[in-house]
């Protein structure tokens, strides 16, 4: 006996009617004190209505029409034990909601080939929320090396630590190794106190925080330990060939054209190579070319890499970051209308910070 909600019914009164049959799964449904259906009646421009266990969409007919759809997938996650929530509510407003089937991490990548692009991994699932971020899952699953460019906050490490996991886990790969230059955001921090990995630890922490979401505490450690994950900075990947793993490397327009043509170098048998970057956030010294751009231009024609693509409009993160990214760059782009240079690093100089210097 099935917790199915009835068909969408549309009643004289123009109005799209949903039953729901567990009062439980409900409630998930539409939030705390209706959040989540005031965020599709604001995305979709339609007035949603809760009676008892049915909900009453009211709205142009298109309209309903896809807020009852969207309500009844998301309602269908819910039966499937998975969760729904704001992020889960804005990623189907973005891009409708697809059913998942129970499979095994052995089918992850048949599931990938048939269009459903949610990871599994030991602790949480993970799928993308923008068509961009899917497009960038797919190409991590169909080349041996791919690039991920684009702001902050768009998911493109996140989700290749997610795919590194995925195929840990299913055997497609027997290790993963993250990496990222030990290079500090505009600051300068001095010596750092401690051994090897206390020094390099902070620059490695996002990456850290990133396979908390995936494994288990104990877990990770007990891969960590048979260095079956293995975090270290760029320059200790020198003189290594890294076979049968998943190869992240983060932080990419901070390496220089010589530690990134060594870094992609390193590709052995039966690995993958993710490198990801965002071309705002540059720090290298002034005049030194960043490795990524460099990338970007010798690698755009070869076979076998992909360059996946993120704007604004993929953050992920806090709605404001997204606001800020685009601030920036309309700033940005005003500046070099006004015939403000470009470094060759990639940063245009502003005539504001020639004055300063000056």
């Amino acid at each position: 006996m099935g917790l199915t909600p009835t068909p969408p019914v549309t009643a004289p009164s123009a109005e799209t009617l949903l039953e729901f049959p567990d009062n439980r799964l409900l409630i998930d449904l539409c939030g705390p004190n209706d959040r989540h259906l005031a965020r599709i009646e604001e995305a979709l421009g339609v007035h949603i209505l809760r009676r008892g266990n049915q909900i009453a969409v009211v709205g142009g007919p298109e309209a309903q029409a896809e807020a009852a759809t969207l309500l009844q997938g998301l309602y269908a996650r819910l039966e499937q034990h998975r969760p729904v929530g704001p992020d889960e509510v804005e990623a189907a407003l973005r891009m409708g909601v697809e059913p998942a089937a129970d499979v095994t991490p052995a089918e992850q990548l048949e599931m990938f080939a048939q269009g459903n692009y949610e990871l599994r991994t030991r602790k949480k699932s993970v799928e993308p929320r923008t068509d961009a971020q899917k497009a960038y899952v797919r190409a991590l699953f169909q080349n041996e090396l791919a690039f991920g460019i684009g702001p902050a906050g768009t998911g493109k490490t996140y989700l290749a630590v997610a795919v590194g996991v995925t195929m840990l886990i299913g055997g497609h790969v027997d290790k993963i190794i993250l990496s990222r230059p030990a290079v500090e955001a505009g600051e300068r921090l001095g010596f750092l106190p401690g051994d090897m990995k206390e020094k390099v630890d902070p620059y490695m922490q996002p990456l850290y925080d990133a396979l908390n979401d995936f494994l288990p505490g104990k877990q990770m450690q007990k891969l960590m330990e048979e260095k079956r994950i293995e975090i270290a900075p760029l320059a200790f990947m020198r003189g290594r060939t890294l076979s049968r793993a998943f190869v992240v490397l983060d932080e990419a327009q901070n390496a220089t054209s010589m530690q990134m043509k060594m870094f992609l170098t390193r590709l052995g048998e039966g690995s993958r190579m993710v490198i990801t970057g965002d071309r705002t956030q540059i720090d290298l010294p002034r005049g030194m070319m960043s490795g990524l751009m460099d990338a970007e231009k010798i690698l755009k024609d070869v076979k076998g890499i992909s360059f996946s693509y993120f704007t604004a409009d993929d953050v992920v993160r806090h709605p404001l970051v997204a606001r800020i990214i685009k601030a920036y760059e309309i700033e940005d782009n005003a500046a070099l209308a006004r015939g403000e240079t470009e470094e060759p690093r990639g940063q245009y100089v502003p005539r504001r910070a020639f004055r300063n210097d000056a």
